[in-house]
């Protein structure tokens, strides 16, 4: 594989496929005070017939005044299979690693290419439940089998999610509802005749969102993030042509029942964050604007609704059962990413890094 990079402001990026990866989010990580980097890369190789070029968002993580991360959320390549992910992304790094800030300890790859045991039958239960990813140790291996310095280490958690639902828009309503489970759609129509509206927020209702999203996600033990996110994200969003982000929520004669940040790039729309009250539950707001985001995809031409983290099966134990059992009533299917890779520069360093993060939980948006 032949790799060239060369550097380019992070606010001129292409546009991807994914909202983490466009000028969009640049421009909203820059505002929120975020270190950047953008490159293009350039990617050869003649023998099985593959060249790509792609642009890439870098975020900088300072854990420590010595010690940065170079974050690469979501990464804008796509390999075909003929391609070993292993090497690839090994040589990526060293290539990398010379344009990198001089305090750079590590590179750590979001990655959203399907894992590979998502094809193994071997992962699934007798009831066709996915079983998830093998222990670090046996994915490494793999992820390392060719490699010349086989320094590629499963991260201890994923930044962004991993497990998500995917619904395919190009198909007619009457398609899209027959694919969901009974109570789904009963639960949608239920909020049509109960008068649940959905309609675009403006910025000036950020602390309306706020408040929702924050007992939200106290109530479901979900990591919070800062008020500072959103009202950068909504004036990025200003300020580009191409990707976007609006703020819904649904109400009931003025009362807002749900909210969520939808973001469209390229043929994906995206259910970003969303956040419901513990009010009037009984109308079936979140259903709702699950229904009308879809359909906002669909006007805007997409081809999927990305809904943005599940438990990888339905195992009760798992922090996200209760999304699992929401998200997959809207029918569609399950997807698999590999997640986080790490590739470190300084050993001792991330060693110290891993351990701090390790007693860490959940997933960021970043």
């Amino acid at each position: 594989m032949h790799i060239t990079i060369k550097p380019k402001n992070p606010q001129e990026i292409q546009d991807s496929s994914f909202i983490q990866q466009t000028p969009l989010w640049a421009i909203a990580k820059k505002q929120q005070g975020w270190q950047l980097q953008g490159f293009t890369l350039n990617m050869h190789e003649p023998e099985k017939c593959f060249r790509q070029e792609a642009d890439m968002l870098v975020i900088y993580h300072h854990p420590a005044p010595d010690f940065a991360m170079a974050y690469i959320p979501y990464f804008p390549v796509d390999l075909p299979e003929s391609i070993d992910e292993g090497i690839f992304l090994e040589e990526c790094a060293e290539v990398l690693r010379g344009e990198l800030d001089n305090n750079c300890g590590m590179i750590r790859f979001d990655l959203p290419w399907a894992t590979p045991w998502a094809y193994d039958e071997n992962r699934f239960d007798a009831c066709g439940n996915w079983m998830g990813n093998p222990d670090p140790y046996i994915q490494e291996m793999r992820m390392n089998f060719s490699n010349i310095y086989g320094n590629l280490r499963k991260s201890p958690t994923d930044a962004l999610p991993s497990n998500t639902l995917i619904v395919p828009l190009d198909e007619p309503n009457e398609q899209l509802l027959s694919g969901m489970k009974s109570k789904t759609r009963y639960n949608i129509r239920l909020s049509q005749r109960k008068g649940v509206d959905v309609r675009s927020a403006t910025e000036a209702e950020l602390e309306t969102w706020y408040r929702l999203y924050r007992d939200t996600a106290r109530r479901n033990g979900i990591h919070l993030e800062g008020m500072d996110v959103f009202p950068a994200v909504l004036k990025a969003s200003d300020k580009v042509e191409q990707s976007h982000v609006e703020l819904l929520f649904a109400e009931h004669e003025g009362e807002p029942l749900a909210g969520m940040f939808l973001a469209y790039s390229q043929e994906r729309v995206t259910y970003l964050f969303g956040a419901s009250s513990t009010n009037k539950r009984n109308l079936m707001g979140t259903y709702a604007l699950q229904w009308e985001a879809m359909q906002r995809g669909k006007q805007a031409g997409c081809k999927y609704y990305d809904m943005f983290g599940v438990a990888p099966a339905p195992e009760p134990a798992h922090p996200m059962y209760g999304l699992y059992r929401f998200k997959t009533g809207f029918g569609g299917h399950l997807f698999h990413r590999y997640g986080c890779w790490d590739y470190p520069f300084n050993e001792p360093a991330y060693k110290v890094y891993r351990a701090i993060e390790l007693q860490d939980t959940g997933y960021h948006v970043n």
